[in-house]
C-alpha cells in the first residue's frame, strides 16, 4: 500500500492534466512551444505513471481492470469483477 501523500500528489497531476488539456493542445497545433513552457510541470501527461486505483501501487499494473494483480486477484476469486473467473482446463 502506497503512502497517503504519494496517492494524494498523483490524484493533483491528474487533476492538473485535465484541467491544461485542452490549452496544451491549442498550444501544440500551433506550435507556440515558449508558451508550452510556461506551463506547470504537473500538467504534462508524461509526469503521470499509471498506480492501482485502491491501493496505489505502481508495479503490477493491469491497464483493463485500473488496480494491481494482487487485489485484481483478491477481487475475481471473491466474483467481485463481472466477467472474470479463474481458469481451468
Amino acid at each position: 500500500m502506497a503512502k497517503e501523500s504519494v496517492k494524494a500528489r498523483q490524484r493533483k497531476r491528474e487533476a492538473m492534466v485535465a484541467k491544461f488539456a485542452e490549452k496544451r493542445a491549442t498550444l501544440k497545433a500551433e506550435g507556440n512551444y515558449a508558451a508550452l513552457d510556461l506551463l506547470p510541470k504537473n500538467a504534462s501527461p508524461v509526469r503521470l505513471h499509471n498506480r492501482c486505483q485502491l491501493t496505489g501501487r505502481p508495479k503490477g499494473y493491469m491497464r483493463h481492470f485500473g488496480m494491481c494483480r494482487n487485489i485484481f486477484r483478491d477481487l475475481a476469486l471473491a466474483g467481485k469483477i463481472p466477467g472474470v473467473r479463474k481458469a481451468s482446463w
